[in-house]
């Protein structure tokens, strides 16, 4: 194969692509999930160009302290700058920019950027997903420090004993406020109206000692937490707001390319991280499953082995 033809000494230190570039993989998303992958096909030693737009959703994490291998915790940034220079040190080629499109050519495919195109004979999309959330004064700040979590699943330990609010859609509300039961017992679900949330599900907060509150109307900042501000006046005070309104999925590139999605618009893959469409694959948050750097890391490992597979021997 060509690229491990090449001399290591030509790899190195690339970090922006021109016109024209041509690559063995492009990857478009510079999340944990594609830069992983970029380490591993850096690795074993192909071209690749990494397509950044700088919207990772790791970029929010103040502190993960359930990342493997990072006992006293680490930032979403500095995890982010850590896999660059680590797939920057291997060969791939780092792009700030955003890919408008992607079509079939021969032999692969051509992307557009606004710093020219790619041409690539693989596709990794890696482009995640956005929370949905409420309007909740200082936002960025207040996930900062922690008093608004996005992940029950990579901080409930964080919020032990503390006061929590949840607010989102009935179901969505309901499933996560049940999962942070088990780190304290003051959680609380807050509904606009009274018909947000149904009997059955009152009902079943009401066993489960999850306490609901209606006509919830705004959020006001204060030094430990939030206070929510009911419709009738009344104020309740909490130490951290998990939003459980769901996401929305970046997969229009992969919607554009033909890519087959499921009805929330997550890409549809095989055991291989494959696409429907031949030479494409999805990888982190793009896909639905757990919503976890590790889980990241596992599918770009997958993914760019079974890519590098077909490149060197054509088979799985």
């Amino acid at each position: 194969m060509r690229s491990a033809r090449m001399d290591q000494s030509e790899r190195k230190g690339r970090h922006s692509a021109s016109p024209a570039t041509e690559a063995d993989v492009l990857i478009v998303g510079g999340g944990p999930a594609g830069l992983a992958a970029a380490i591993y096909l850096g690795r074993f030693r192909h071209r690749v160009v990494v397509v950044d737009a700088g919207e990772s959703r790791a970029m929010l994490i103040a502190q993960s302290r359930n990342c493997p291998g990072f006992p006293e915790g680490i930032s979403g940034p500095d995890l982010l700058q850590r896999l660059r220079t680590q797939a920057a040190e291997y060969g791939a080629t780092l792009v700030q920019d955003q890919a408008s499109s992607i079509e079939p050519t021969v032999g692969g495919f051509g992307a557009e950027t606004n710093e020219g195109r790619i041409v690539a004979r693989k596709v990794f999309l890696a482009t995640g997903i956005v929370d949905v959330v409420p309007a909740i004064p200082r936002l960025r700040e207040a996930i900062a420090r922690g008093s608004v979590r996005l992940c029950p699943v990579c901080d409930g330990y964080e919020v032990i004993d503390r006061q929590v609010a949840v607010i989102g859609h009935e179901a969505k509300a309901l499933r996560e406020a049940l999962f942070l039961k088990q780190y304290t017992q003051h959680v609380t679900m807050l509904a606009r109206y009274l018909p947000d949330f149904s009997t059955t599900t009152r009902r079943v907060a009401m066993e489960e000692n999850i306490a609901i509150c209606d006509a919830f109307k705004k959020f006001v900042p204060t030094d430990s937490g939030y206070q929510a501000i009911l419709k009738d006046g009344e104020v309740r005070h909490f130490d951290v707001i998990y939003p459980a309104m769901g996401c929305q999925v970046r997969s229009e590139l992969a919607l554009a390319m033909g890519v087959k999605c499921c009805d929330e618009g997550y890409v549809v893959v095989d055991k291989h991280q494959r696409t429907s469409v031949d030479g494409v694959y999805a990888i982190g948050d793009l896909v639905k499953a757990l919503n976890q750097i590790a889980v990241a890391f596992g599918q770009a490992a997958i993914a760019a082995t079974d890519a590098h597979n077909d490149f060197a021997f054509g088979y799985e």
